[in-house]
């Protein structure tokens, strides 16, 4: 059996990919709705994190040969548990990352972190869009709802955890945008133009996560741009591409033998 960190489009393609080549495949993904549509195309799904002792008694139990990685750039979390899992149970472990992108524009800032990124905004004036999700929205809050010449938009998944969320940082209704990607340039656009938005904040999160989008909208309305670079893991095998994860899935399985 093959063992995925899941939840993103792509992961749920390449589950679809590995299932059809043959092997037995459980994912693992964090949200309800990432599990419902990993059943609607037929892929076996378990729902909610795991710690790495967690991940390595699991893998022992269901007799997992290797485990496959496609969590999010960003879930860096998840990932270390998934190599310390499959350490601790002595099985192979595959990382599949989508391709990292380069920009050319000279109103975008690059940084390393949220923190980074907050900091950034704090010294702009005017509408701070942020893309990045809520799991990190209480860093950016805590740097910028109080600014007087900064008004922060929050742009993220229309989940009722969320709702509290914004609640609970006293983030105001009307500067919440809860919708549901993928996006196109237009949209983001209109978003941009709707809002006055000045600056945007978002994830190097890859093709696939709507980064293109986001930023070709925004260099053509002359809006400053706020890039969080990846998180520098050590992954190993790390590959950007479904076949080469199936050529390393086949070679794994022949060691094993």
């Amino acid at each position: 059996m093959i063992f995925m960190l899941a939840g993103t489009s792509d992961a749920r393609a390449l589950a679809l990919e590995i299932q059809k080549a043959g092997y037995l495949i459980l994912t693992t993904v964090v949200t309800e709705n990432a599990a419902s549509e990993m059943k609607q195309v037929g892929i076996d799904v378990r729902t909610g994190r795991m710690t790495d002792k967690e991940m390595a008694d699991f893998i022992r139990e269901k007799g997992v040969q290797v485990v496959v990685d496609a969590s999010h750039p960003f879930a860096e979390e998840a990932s270390k548990n998934a190599i310390h899992a499959a350490e601790q149970a002595q099985v192979p472990y595959i990382r599949y990352e989508r391709e990292s992108q380069k920009f050319a524009y000279e109103k975008m800032t690059v940084v390393s972190s949220y923190e980074e990124a907050a900091i950034e905004a704090a010294k702009k004036k005017g509408v701070v869009m942020l893309t990045t999700g809520s799991k990190t929205l209480q860093i950016f809050t805590e740097k910028l709802v109080a600014l007087p010449d900064v008004r922060l938009i929050a742009r993220m998944l229309p989940r009722t955890d969320n709702m509290e969320k914004c609640e609970q940082l006293r983030l105001p209704q009307k500067n919440i945008v809860a919708i549901q990607g993928p996006f196109t340039k237009e949209l983001d656009k209109a978003l941009y133009n709707q809002y006055g938005v000045t600056t945007m904040i978002t994830k190097e999160s890859g093709k696939v996560g709507s980064v293109d989008e986001k930023v070709e909208a925004a260099k053509e309305l002359g809006i400053d741009i706020i890039l969080i670079e990846r998180p520098k893991m050590e992954y190993g095998c790390v590959y950007s591409h479904f076949s080469e994860v199936l050529q390393a899935l086949e070679e794994a399985l022949l060691l094993k033998k």
